[in-house]
């Protein structure tokens, strides 16, 4: 039936003529009821029904994307506990308010202040994301309303957080907003935000390091450490580090401390013969009770103490304020999580103008211990706990980070 007119010469040769007739007779009756049609016109009309169906598809499919669009993976605490009561779940995608902007989360780092969220004993502030995670870094995806910064869609971020950095999306005030070094990965990124700005803080906001002094770092394989030995070195200040291992002691003295010393010797005497006597100008306590007697031996007068946590407990002996007039030492104590949205506006601008262009010219390095997935977040914070890390744990919430 497929044959041609033009080949019935051929059928000739083959059929009598009486087979020919009855052949056209059905060809004709064919063509006439549509049922022989051009092959290039029913290839059409298959294509365009496959068009209509791949279009109901594909809107079948953006429905799908559309419903999704409205929530994120992000790490949920099940109830306060250990490491294995972190888990990633699903949560609402934030909007931003005005002055805000929604960042699209590639990375964001473990920091101890997640894990004694995490088990129950720091309670984030009034307003802040019950989701851990106090930095992130990514690429805006939405500025807010009454925005009056220069943040643009697609700008490669990072961010100061009150929580909810352990997620897919975070928004935040465009204040607390500061841009990545060109050169770095979003990974590396992940490294500077909480404790750079923590570091910052303490040595020219609290403690007011000036050129000359002797600055104390205790923890300085930290998040913390490692950053604030680089910034008290810029500040021509003479650094003296302690941690609990030989390894972090020399990562310390690669950054510039010009003395370190082992955290279970008798470190605050080796302090005192170091400085001939004078002692640490400031000093940076994360750790309180256990190094308090320590401390006021290793404080040279009228030195600046600025205790930023309680690792080793938050009693101190009962001569403890005698031993703090004896050398008039102030005993400063800080936070940031809890400062209000101005003053953390204040300080990321500073730390952008002041200290952000030393990462591009390399002046200032980050130090990352480990990268582990987001799926692996109850591992993170178990290797954090550990305290065998040298710099930050970086969490990387997505693939292409």
């Amino acid at each position: 039936l497929r044959y041609e007119l033009a080949d019935l010469s051929a059928l000739h040769m083959r059929l009598p003529p009486l087979r020919i007739c009855l052949l056209l007779l059905l060809l004709v009756s064919l063509l006439a009821c549509g049922c022989l049609s051009d092959p290039r016109a029913n290839t059409a009309s298959a294509a365009a029904a496959s068009s209509s169906c791949e279009g109901e598809e594909d809107l079948q499919v953006h429905t799908v994307k559309m419903a999704s669009a409205t929530t994120m993976r992000a790490a949920e605490v099940k109830a306060p506990g250990p490491p294995d009561v972190l888990h990633v779940g699903t949560r609402p995608k934030p909007t931003p308010a005005a002055g805000e902007v929604l960042i699209k989360v590639y990375a964001t780092a473990v920091n101890r202040a997640d894990t004694l969220q995490r088990a129950g004993s720091y309670p984030p502030p009034p307003g802040a994301s019950d989701i851990l995670g106090l930095e992130a870094v990514g690429v805006i995806e939405e500025v807010g309303q009454s925005c009056r910064l220069h943040w643009k869609q697609g700008d490669r971020v990072c961010a100061l957080l009150g929580g909810g950095g352990y997620a897919e999306y975070v928004a935040v005030d465009e204040r607390h907003v500061f841009a990545q070094p060109p050169s770095f990965t979003h990974i590396q990124s992940a490294a500077i935000p909480e404790v750079w700005l923590t570091a910052f803080q303490i040595l020219h906001t609290v403690a007011h390091v000036r050129a000359g002094d002797v600055v104390l770092v205790h923890a300085a394989g930290s998040g913390v450490g490692t950053s604030a030995i680089q910034l008290a070195v810029a500040a021509k200040a003479t650094v003296i580090a302690t941690a609990g291992s030989q390894s972090k002691l020399d990562h310390a003295k690669k950054l510039g401390a010009a003395a370190t010393f082992l955290r279970d010797s008798e470190w605050e005497k080796s302090v005192m013969e170091f400085t001939k006597g004078h002692g640490a100008d400031v000093i940076m306590d994360c750790v309180g009770g256990s190094y308090a007697s320590q401390n006021a031996a290793a404080a040279a007068m009228d030195a600046r103490w600025v205790l930023y946590g309680l690792m080793g407990g938050s009693k101190a002996g009962d001569d403890f304020l005698k031993r703090l007039m004896a050398k008039r030492i102030q005993l400063l104590s800080t936070t940031l999580r809890s400062r209000s949205a101005d003053y953390k506006a204040e300080l990321v601008a500073a730390f952008q103008s002041q200290v952000l262009p030393k990462f591009e010219s390399k002046e200032f390095e980050i130090t990352v211990d480990t990268v582990m997935p987001f799926e692996d977040v109850a591992k993170a914070h178990a290797l954090v706990e550990s305290n065998g890390t040298t710099g930050k744990v970086i969490l990387q919430i997505r693939q292409d980070a």
